[in-house]
């Protein structure tokens, strides 16, 4: 695959063979090295083919191999130019996303009562493959209707939490009814856990603030205790994908369309199945942002049996949740006029700049949250939203694998994997022991380079890095 470099951390595909536009990866020199060892960039050329793509696919600084869409992709589509929307352009883990809540607790607190907060959160999260839920299925009508807020009404969080999500932790346009029943029973008993691979609650500690304004405003600051969950919609997203992906081959046909890669199975948003879509989406997303408020609330009363006080006196109060898996309405500037756009992050986080609307009050003069996690035994990141950027309002969703999970599990083993980790100070609470070598840190890219990336291209700004001591994971 022949490219050239623009700039420092800017690299093209020219559009060739039937691209509509080029395609556009954000790395540095040694991260496009990565990205030459595996076929990223020939899905970053395929998404180029798209129906009504706008200036050019995009990859983030963590990109790689994904499905039809590489893990990292941004595509934006012209509605009014027929553009579409493809399932594979959100994933099979529909809203999985990242929320970070602070505190006003140290690591010093954290030393003092380390065995009994590890202790509570093992007992207290649901993890692993298949069931395991906190909250009664009988919610699940309300979650598929009204998100994060059905959770809040249920007596999961607080009403403040809504505030500081995405979307006030509601995707509009959701329709239950369209959501299949296969789906809803395999949702119905995962409300309120994490599931399994790189899904993850982490304690972690403000390790070094770049951005002082920035982080008083999301209420950050040096040597602070957080907690940082990253998790998505489980079963009942995976099916919703599968099952929109059966019915979209033979609509392609009716619309005639056709793509490089039958992964990148699309039909028009203003269709009858791409409205479907959207509606079985939205109602899948609604249910990962209560997944992860679910999740929030047990981590605040984990640490409260654990410290022997209130998660209000603790001050466990919420940074930010934000997906880095979807299909969004979205207006944006596109030679010079604005165009209504369906812009897929597949593995991109939204980074809405200064002054957006869509911001509330608070974050309007610093912009958008941007919450970049690493892996296991390294950072994970902070940044902020930028005026100007580059790719529709998006960034890097986290470190982004280097290595196949069945390269991590070869090199170690679980446990080996566990006892180094414990070894530097990180306390570790797997869900399976075996699976652990999966999501080893040698097997995900530099976080570190990964957000320098997007602060050298403009896709956003550094904040604050945060470095782990405690772990649960799927």
């Amino acid at each position: 695959m022949e490219y050239r470099r623009l700039s420092d951390v800017v690299w093209e595909l020219p559009a060739r063979d039937g691209m509509a536009v080029p395609g556009i990866i954000f790395a540095s020199e040694a991260l496009m090295e990565l990205v030459r060892e595996e076929r990223a960039l020939d899905q970053v050329a395929n998404v180029a083919h798209l129906p009504g793509i706008q200036k050019a696919s995009l990859a983030m600084p963590d990109i790689h191999w994904g499905y039809g869409f590489p893990i990292g992709g941004v595509a934006a589509t012209s509605i009014e130019e027929g553009g579409v929307v493809s399932p594979g352009g959100v994933g099979f883990d529909i809203c999985c996303g990242v929320r970070l809540l602070a505190s006003n607790l140290t690591e010093a607190d954290f030393e003092r009562h380390r065995e009994a907060i590890m202790a509570n959160l093992d007992l207290r999260i649901p993890r692993g493959l298949g069931k395991g839920a906190i909250a009664a299925a009988d919610l699940l009508p309300e979650v598929l209707l009204r998100g994060a807020a059905a959770a809040v009404d249920a007596g999961y969080g607080w009403q403040s939490d809504l505030e500081r999500c995405e979307e006030r932790g509601t995707s509009t346009g959701a329709d239950p009814s369209v959501v299949s029943d296969h789906a809803i029973a395999r949702g119905r008993g995962q409300l309120g856990s994490l599931g399994a691979g790189n899904h993850f609650l982490e304690i972690q500690v403000v390790d070094q603030i770049h951005d002082p304004n920035a982080a008083e405003v999301f209420g950050l600051a040096p040597g602070m205790l957080v907690v940082m969950l990253h998790c998505g919609s489980r079963g009942l997203g995976h099916q919703s994908c599968t099952d929109q992906l059966r019915l979209m081959g033979p609509a392609m046909s009716r619309h005639g369309i056709t793509v490089p890669d039958r992964q990148l199975a699309c039909v028009p948003v203003q269709s009858a199945e791409g409205q479907e879509y959207l509606a079985v989406m939205a109602a899948s997303a609604n249910f990962a942002w209560a997944n992860r408020h679910v999740l929030a609330h047990a981590a605040r009363e984990a640490f409260a049996d654990a410290l022997g006080i209130s998660p209000e006196r603790m001050g466990m109060r919420l940074v930010y949740d934000v997906a880095h898996n979807l299909a969004k309405i979205e207006t944006h500037q596109v030679e010079g006029r604005p165009v209504q756009l369906c812009v897929h992050r597949k593995g991109a986080t939204r980074a809405f700049g200064p002054g957006h609307p869509d911001l509330p009050e608070d974050l309007t003069p610093v912009g958008q949250p941007v919450l970049v996690p690493g892996s296991m035994g390294t950072a994970s990141w902070v940044l902020r939203g930028v005026a100007d950027n580059p790719a529709f309002d998006s960034a890097a969703h986290g470190a982004g694998r280097v290595m196949s999970r069945k390269q991590a599990k070869q090199r170690e083993s679980g446990r080996a994997v566990r006892d180094h980790l414990e070894a530097e100070g990180i306390s570790v609470r797997p869900g399976s022991i075996r699976l652990l070598s999966e999501e080893a840190p040698y097997a995900y890219k530099d976080v570190d380079e990964v957000a320098d990336v997007c602060a050298r291209a403009n896709l956003a700004a550094k904040v604050a890095r945060l470095r782990p001591v405690g772990v649960v994971k799927g």
